[in-house]
């Protein structure tokens, strides 16, 4: 579903930063109905990968295919559901009409749209709010809006950067049943979080990045043994206390 072959990306000089490399020779793969979990600090390279799956930035060096595709090819976005980090949407417009928006663009008929919507607004907890402004949806109820956007579809690959930002504790739990409901679907999935307990739960592999390489990609048992700690999140934190250390 996902193929990256040695990716680079170094980001020019601007006005108000220096040019930095934020990917080096980066190679992942994620496989049909696999869960991958992408982690590292800020600044360690996961958006820059998300962008460049999304086709938002192109990469300096390497290939990337995504679903036997290359991300340039517009068809394959209608088999994707792309959960951004932040909600950027118009204040004026309400959720019913981001998803018909969303339907249009992936060649959904109208009953199919109006279907799908009542569907995830229901199971995310909007469909009573459906007529409101989004500029009167709070942070977590924005972000259960960007998930239905992002599920509409029935998309074959899910790209979920942070989904449980915003969420309350009761937001945050749900999400993550929803996210197992979807896995235990056979959904092909791909998240990036810094809550590491939740990555722990939902990942069948986790992809570590630290300054913009790989430094671990396995289960996340297996990380946890291989620095000799007894969780994932301990293993992961000595691995990178190890790495910088070594730099």
């Amino acid at each position: 579903m996902i193929i990256f072959d040695t990716v680079s990306k170094t980001y020019a000089k601007e006005l108000t930063s220096a040019a930095h490399t934020a990917l080096t020779a980066i190679s992942f793969s994620l496989s049909r109905g696999e869960t991958l979990g992408l982690i590292g600090a800020n600044g360690a390279g996961k958006s820059t990968a998300i962008k460049l799956l999304m086709d938002f930035i192109r990469p300096d060096a390497g290939s990337i295919s995504i679903l036997g595709s290359s991300p340039k090819n517009p068809e394959i976005r209608r088999r994707i559901g792309y959960l951004p980090e932040t909600a950027n949407f118009p204040s004026n417009l309400t959720v019913l009409d981001m998803l018909r928006f969303t339907g249009r663009a992936c060649d959904m008929g109208q009953q199919e749209v109006c279907t799908a919507s009542e569907k995830w607004l229901r199971r995310l907890g909007l469909w009573e709010a459906r007529k409101r402004p989004l500029r009167n949806y709070s942070k977590g109820m924005q972000q259960r809006a960007n998930f239905a956007i992002a599920l509409l579809n029935e998309p074959e690959l899910l790209i979920l950067d942070e989904p449980m930002s915003g969420l309350d504790p009761i937001g945050r739990a749900d999400i993550l049943a929803l996210i197992t409901e979807l896995k235990c679907q056979g959904r092909t999935i791909l998240f990036c979080s810094h809550i590491l307990e939740d990555v722990d739960r939902l990942v069948d592999r986790v992809l570590v990045l630290h300054q913009g390489q790989k430094i671990f990609e396995g289960q996340p048992h297996s990380l946890a043994e291989q620095q000799g700690c007894p969780t994932f999140v301990d293993g992961y934190l000595s691995l990178v206390n190890e790495v910088s250390n070594n730099a």
